[in-house]
């Protein structure tokens, strides 16, 4: 720190320092430094995914949603018609009266492998059906299980 002490009486006066001590601001910015080195890998994600921001509200459900279903032995069907793989498209085609825009609603059952559920979603691609929407069960957390229904009261004896 600079500075002076005028004394006017005592003879041996300190000398005015004109320095700028920066000692203390090498010290800051090194353990800031050390910091974003640590913090900079934590907030970097390891899959590159290209999220579309959107403020529109959610589509509602269609009166009438087409649904694909794989079935366990990896049969298909649409609705509640078996249709076989070499069918799928004039099926489809059938069913949206030739609209290549309906979204499909694909759901397979657990024990179907992905690759057989790619298969169908090439298919679908092939057809022509490029609108396609995964189902899936919803299923609430177990902590909110625990909150949403609270045990009954015991019964006295």
């Amino acid at each position: 720190m600079a500075g002076s002490l005028n004394s006017s009486t005592e003879s041996d006066e300190l000398s005015e320092n004109h320095e700028i001590n920066v000692t203390p601001f090498i010290d800051v910015m090194l353990v800031l430094l050390i910091i974003f080195m640590v913090a900079a890998p934590l907030a970097t994600v390891d899959i590159n995914v290209d999220l579309p921001a959107s403020t529109a509200t959610p589509a509602p459900r269609p009166d009438e949603p087409l649904y694909l279903t794989v079935k366990e032995d990896l049969s298909l069907a649409i609705g509640n018609d078996n249709v076989a793989k070499d069918r799928l498209q004039a099926a489809l085609d059938s069913v949206t009266e030739g609209d290549r825009e309906a979204r499909v609603f694909l759901r397979a059952d657990k024990s179907v492998a992905y690759g057989d559920l790619m298969e169908v979603m090439n298919l679908l691609r092939g057809a022509g059906y490029l609108k396609v929407a995964l189902v899936g069960l919803e299923t609430v957390p177990a902590s909110d299980q625990s909150s949403a229904a609270p045990a009954a009261p015991a019964q006295p004896q």
